[in-house]
Parts: structure tokens; C-alpha cells; sequence
């Protein structure tokens, strides 16, 4: 009888939010809150999975193909995609499903367990594919994104495959690097007011893309991706006024993650101008994307006020999460301070190294 356990991190992002949908770069890095399966074979040719914080039993035939999929159900999905890659189970498991990511927190915990259960799968029945991080990214994104039709981006299955700090280039032809191992005075605050994602990711992008089209059709030279801050008076005259802003803050965002990359390649960070440009990506996803709520908007002010260097929400916005990088020596005055100001959690974290099985024993 075999026992496997798998890992797999959350992921915050750094820079870059609402850019990877639109070709544009993000700075991500996996976080060391994880999701663990403990999967110990069993008789029955059945995975019995055992969700122990939401408190759930979920039973699935080995053998089901999942011709039909119910929404968001990433079990199922990434069944059905390792299937196509030689990965055919061939006895069941019981799986201890634990973790501790916020649920609906904007630090990807659903992208995390599922990272976690393909290479749980991959462990147990071997793929005919080489097993690196890259591929067990796209595996993830396949599984989530393509096999269900939804509009996210390839941010979340990356940072956790790969680990680490990374950039990751999400125009065609796709590309990422690991531009970082460790970054001090990371904080996370957790709001408490659960984030809204497929909709409003859904109208952002929408709107955001309408707005480039317009721009093209007007000047068929504009190339976002070699687009400059400068620009934006340029552009923005062609536009109605109710896609200004859409079109602005992905000008401006991609400026600030350019910015950020920059300093993430000096071998010495600066926590400070690391800090400052969060703060003006921050300001960009409340003023003009107007994605926080107001305990979003007091935790990173509360931040700011006890010394934090920079501050900002994380992922889709509505809730959820914020990312904080502060001075090291002031990161206990920092957490209660956004504790005070009505978050639910509010911990340092450290940069995880990315999915991984943690063993695979006989018992």
C-alpha cells in the first residue's frame, strides 16, 4: 500500500494584477501558506476525497471520463486532462485534503489544491511527458482555465508551479523566469469579505479589451505591449469616457510592473522603492479599476500609517486580500495594526519553493 503527500503553496501577486488576461507582464510569488493531500491507497477503485476544513467527502470513480463538467469542479477537469496526457489511474486513494490558505481570499487556494491533486496524480500513475515545473503549470491551467471556459489568466498556475519569485510574460510566445528566491518584510492581510472573481474579472477584461480595439482602430500602430505611460494622452482621446479608465490602468499598471522587474534584477532589493511602486500599482486598481471595498481600503491604510513601505490589494478584487512589504524591524507593528483595522488574519510570509511531493512510501 502506497502513502503520497503533495504540497502546493499559495501565491500572491506582487505586480501586475488585471495584466495577465491582456498579454501583459505579472510579478507573482508562491507563498508558504500550502494545501496538502495525504493519499494512501486503497481497495476500492474509488478516489474518497476527504476536504477536512469545509468538511466535505467527495467519492470518485477511477474510471470516470467526465464527459460533461460541472462548473469549477477542478477534480474533474484535470482528471479529464491528464487522461489525455497517458496519466490513467488505476487504483483508488483516500485523500486528506488540509490546508491553511484562506478560502476565497485572493491567494489562490482553489488553483493551489488543484496544483496539488494533479501532481498528486501524476506521483501515483506516471504521464508520458517529462516532469517539470513549466508543464505542471500548463497542466494547471488547462485543467482550470480551458477546460472550463473561464476568463483567468496563467498567473496563479505558474506562481505555484514554479514557486519563487517570478515574472512571468504572458504575451505569445508565453515565457517566464525566476527572478527571485526571498523577499523580506512580506506581509499578508486577509479582509474577511470574500472576493468576487469570474464577474468582475469577466467586465474588466471585457472593457479593457474594447478600449485597445478602439485605440487600434484609431491608430493601427498601437502595440500595448510597447506601449509607454507617456502615451496615454495620445490615446485616451479616441475613447468614450467610459473606458478611459480601463484603458489608463492598463497603461499605467504595466508601467509599474516594467518598474518593479527593474528593481527585482539588482542583486540588492530596495525594500523602499519596491514599496513605493506597489503603493502607485495599489492606486491604480482603487481609483480607476475600482476594485477594493472599504476594509480593503483601511487595512492598507492602517498599513502605510505603521510603517509599511508599500501596500496593495492582491487578485480580482472585491474583497479578499492585500500584499505588504514593510521594514523587517517593523513587520509586528505592521500586522496589528492591520488587525486593528479589521482584517481577519494578518501574518508574515516567507517565498515557498512551488508544488511538490513531499514523500511516496510504502505502508
Amino acid at each position: 500500500m502506497r502513502k503520497i503527500t503533495a504540497s502546493a503553496p499559495g501565491r500572491t501577486c506582487l505586480f501586475g494584477d488585471h495584466q495577465d488576461y491582456l498579454g501583459l507582464p505579472v510579478i507573482a510569488c508562491a507563498i508558504d501558506r500550502n494545501i496538502k493531500l495525504v493519499a494512501k491507497e486503497n481497495l476500492t477503485e474509488t478516489f474518497v476525497l476527504n476536504m477536512i476544513d469545509i468538511d466535505e467527502i467527495r467519492i470518485i470513480d477511477i474510471h470516470a471520463t467526465f464527459d460533461k463538467l460541472e462548473a469549477r469542479d477542478y477534480f474533474a477537469s484535470a482528471l479529464r486532462v491528464l487522461r489525455r496526457y497517458g496519466c490513467k489511474p488505476t487504483t483508488g486513494y483516500t485523500v486528506t485534503v488540509t490546508g491553511d490558505i484562506p478560502i476565497n481570499s485572493g491567494t489562490s487556494s482553489s488553483s493551489a489544491l488543484l496544483m496539488a491533486w494533479i501532481r498528486f496524480l501524476i506521483e501515483a500513475f506516471g504521464i508520458d511527458h517529462e516532469v517539470t515545473p513549466d508543464f505542471l503549470s500548463k497542466l494547471g491551467y488547462e485543467s482550470e482555465v480551458l477546460e472550463h471556459g473561464e476568463p483567468g489568466g496563467m498567473m496563479d498556475h505558474f506562481s505555484i508551479g514554479v514557486g519563487n519569485i517570478v515574472h512571468i510574460n504572458t504575451k505569445k510566445p508565453f515565457s517566464f523566469d525566476v527572478i527571485g528566491t526571498e523577499l523580506k518584510g512580506l506581509i499578508t492581510g486577509v479582509s474577511g469579505v470574500p472576493k468576487e472573481t469570474i464577474g468582475l474579472i469577466g467586465e474588466l477584461k471585457g472593457n479593457a479589451l474594447l478600449a485597445i480595439d478602439i485605440v487600434k482602430q484609431n491608430y493601427p500602430d498601437f502595440d500595448l505591449n510597447a506601449s509607454k505611460i507617456e502615451d496615454l494622452d495620445r490615446y485616451r482621446n479616441c475613447l468614450p469616457d467610459r473606458l478611459i479608465a480601463y484603458f489608463e490602468a492598463a497603461i499605467k499598471n504595466y508601467h509599474y510592473t516594467k518598474e518593479a522587474l527593474k528593481e527585482f534584477e539588482k542583486p540588492v532589493l530596495d525594500l523602499q522603492k519596491i514599496g513605493a511602486l506597489m503603493n502607485s500599482h495599489h492606486e491604480v486598481l482603487r481609483d480607476l479599476l475600482k476594485i477594493t471595498v472599504p476594509r480593503i481600503d483601511q487595512m492598507i491604510n492602517a498599513a502605510l500609517k505603521a510603517g509599511a513601505y508599500g501596500a496593495k490589494i492582491v487578485g480580482s478584487g472585491g474583497g479578499g486580500s492585500i500584499v505588504v512589504i514593510a521594514d523587517p524591524q517593523k513587520e509586528d507593528a505592521v500586522i496589528k495594526a492591520i488587525l486593528n483595522a479589521g482584517a481577519e488574519e494578518a501574518y508574515v510570509v516567507n517565498v515557498d519553493p512551488g508544488v511538490r511531493i513531499i514523500d511516496n512510501i510504502e505502508i
